[in-house]
C-alpha cells in the first residue's frame, strides 16, 4: 500500500516554511519483534479494562452512596475519573499498535493527546495535593476540617485544578507547531510525549526546552514541595499523639494516598531526569514512560478499595448480591 507524503509545508514564516509531518510513527518497545509486541497488545488490553473497571466503580460507589460524601471521598473519585480520562487517551492506541502493528499517529492527533497527556497529569498533580492538605486539616485541625473543607470549597478547588492544567499546557502544541520537522518523524515512545515530539525538530528548541522545564517545576515540583511539607507535619501531629494506637489509626488514613503520591510521582520524576540528561532515548525512557502512565489509572484503584473500609463494603455488597 502507498504511504501518505510525510513532509508537508506548513506555512510560510519571515525566516522561512515551515515543514510539519503528516504524521508520526510511534514505537512500541525496543527491541520487541512484531509478535512478541501482538502478545502483549492482551495484558495491556486487559490492563485497559481493569483501570476502567476500578476507576469506574470507585466514581459510581461515591455518586450513590451518601456517607461516601465527604472531601476524601469527593478528591478520590476526581482522581479516578482523571485515570479514566488518561488511561483511556493512551491504552487503545497502545493496543492497536501493538496489535496490528500500524504505527502512523496523524501530526495534530499526536499533537491532541500529548496536549491531554500532560494536561491531565498537571490536573492529577494538583487533587493529590487537595488530599494531602484534607489528610493534614483533618489530622492536625480535626475540629475545623468541616468548616475548612466545605462542598463549595472542595468544588472549586477541583476547578482550579481542572483551570490550571489547561492553562500551563494549553500553550505545549502551539510552540511545537512553530518548528519544523524535516528529519527523523519517529517518536520512541507508544504514545506522544512534548519531550519526545521536541527533539525531532530540526530547528531551534530553546523556547520549549526552558517552557518545558518551566512548567514542571511550576506545578509538579511545588505540588510535591507541599505535598512532602504536609506529610512533615502530619508526621509531627502523629507523634505527639498520646496513645500509640490513637498515633497508628491515623496514620493509617494516609497509607492511601502516600502509595498514589509514589505511584504517581516516582516515575515522573525518574521520566523527566533521564529525559534531560540527554542522549538517545534508550529502553529505560520507554519503560519508565510506560510505567508513569499504564501504572496509576490501575493501582490506585486497587489501594483505595483495598485500604478504604467503605469502598471495599460496597465492592463486596455488589459481589455478594450477584453471587445470590
Amino acid at each position: 500500500m502507498q504511504k501518505p507524503r510525510l513532509l508537508v509545508p506548513a506555512m510560510a514564516t519571515p525566516n522561512g516554511t515551515l515543514v510539519h509531518p503528516a504524521y508520526f510513527l510511534l514505537v512500541g518497545i525496543p527491541g520487541l519483534g512484531p509478535n512478541v509486541h501482538f502478545w502483549l497488545a492482551f495484558p495491556l488490553c486487559f490492563i485497559y479494562a481493569l483501570a476502567t473497571l476500578g476507576n469506574l466503580s470507585i466514581v459510581l460507589i461515591i455518586r450513590v452512596e451518601r456517607r461516601l460524601h465527604e472531601p476524601m471521598y469527593h478528591f478520590l473519585a476526581m482522581l479516578s475519573t482523571i485515570d479514566l480520562v488518561l488511561s483511556s487517551v493512551t491504552m487503545p492506541k497502545m493496543a492497536s499498535l501493538f496489535l496490528t502493528g500500524f504505527q502512523e499517529i496523524e501530526f495534530n492527533v499526536c499533537l491532541a493527546q500529548m496536549f491531554l497527556i500532560h494536561a491531565l497529569s498537571a490536573m492529577e498533580s494538583a487533587v493529590l495535593l487537595a488530599m494531602a492538605f484534607d489528610r493534614f486539616v483533618a489530622i492536625c485541625h480535626p475540629l475545623r476540617h468541616a468548616s475548612v473543607l466545605t462542598g463549595p470549597r472542595v468544588a472549586k478547588i477541583g476547578l482550579a485544578a481542572l483551570t490550571r492544567g489547561f492553562v500551563f499546557f494549553f500553550p505545549l502544541p502551539f510552540i511545537l507547531k512553530r518548528l519544523s520537522y524535516c528529519q527523523a518523524h519517529t517518536v520512541t515512545h507508544s504514545f506522544c510525549l512534548h519531550q519526545d515530539i521536541m527533539k525531532l525538530s530540526c530547528t531551534d528548541t530553546t523556547v520549549n526546552v526552558v517552557y518545558g522545564l518551566f512548567i514542571i517545576l511550576s506545578v509538579m515540583g511545588i505540588d510535591s514541595l507541599f505535598i512532602g511539607f504536609s506529610y512533615i507535619l502530619i508526621l509531627r501531629a502523629v507523634l505527639e499523639l498520646s496513645s500509640q494506637g490513637a498515633a497508628l489509626k491515623a496514620f493509617n488514613t494516609c497509607i492511601s494516598h502516600l502509595c498514589a503520591v509514589l505511584v504517581f510521582y516516582v516515575p515522573l520524576i525518574g521520566l523527566s531526569v533521564v529525559h534531560r540528561l540527554g542522549g538517545p532515548t534508550s529502553l529505560l525512557h520507554v519503560i519508565m514512560a510506560n510505567i508513569y502512565l499504564l501504572l496509576p489509572p490501575v493501582v490506585n484503584p486497587i489501594v483505595y478499595g483495598a485500604k478504604t473500609k467503605e469502598i471495599r463494603s460496597q465492592v463486596l455488597r455488589v459481589f455478594s448480591k450477584d453471587g445470590r
